[in-house]
């Protein structure tokens, strides 16, 4: 759970950056990349993302700017980055403006029971970190380059001039 709302905002900041670059690196083709006949889609996982910051922060209170939760996913990956961006902003100006350290460990109605607001806080940076590991699996499966989150990607280490980790 976080505790200072600064802790949230430097994590949300690294953590946003990582998500942008994995879906700028998206084609409008690869949103259709499923694992197998009954999975998610790239563009349904990367438009979840985007819902989830108005849908989770609106029921903790955060007036985040973000399509409304039932928009159909985008054709253009385009329209998933530039949606993403604008909720983030959104969610990280609502944060900063609304709450205060004091409240984080507040507790308020979340889907069926109570959670604290450094929970929800902490929610969001795993949820995307979870889904954007999805993510990099099936752009994998599409022949896109992923690029390294919390390392060099297996490309990355060739343009290092070194040799990809095994």
């Amino acid at each position: 759970m976080y505790a200072a709302i600064d802790l949230f905002l430097e994590d949300w900041k690294k953590e946003s950056e990582a998500t942008l670059r994995v879906l700028t690196r998206l084609t409008d083709a690869s949103l259709s990349q499923r694992v197998g006949p009954e999975g998610r889609t790239l563009g349904f996982l990367s438009w979840h993302l985007v819902l989830t910051l108005g849908e989770m922060g609106g029921k903790a209170g955060l007036e985040v700017v973000s399509p409304p939760e039932d928009s159909p996913e985008p054709a253009l990956a385009s329209e998933i980055v530039t949606a993403y961006e604008a909720a983030s902003r959104s969610l990280t100006q609502r944060v900063r403006e609304g709450w205060r350290d004091g409240m984080l460990g507040d507790e308020i109605p979340m889907y069926g029971s109570t959670w604290r607001r450094g929970d929800i806080l902490d929610s969001l940076v795993n949820h995307q970190i979870h889904h954007r590991g999805q993510m990099t699996v099936l752009m994998r499966q599409a022949g896109l380059v992923v690029p390294g989150i919390y390392g060099p990607a297996r490309e990355e280490w060739a343009k290092m001039g070194m040799q990809p980790m095994r």
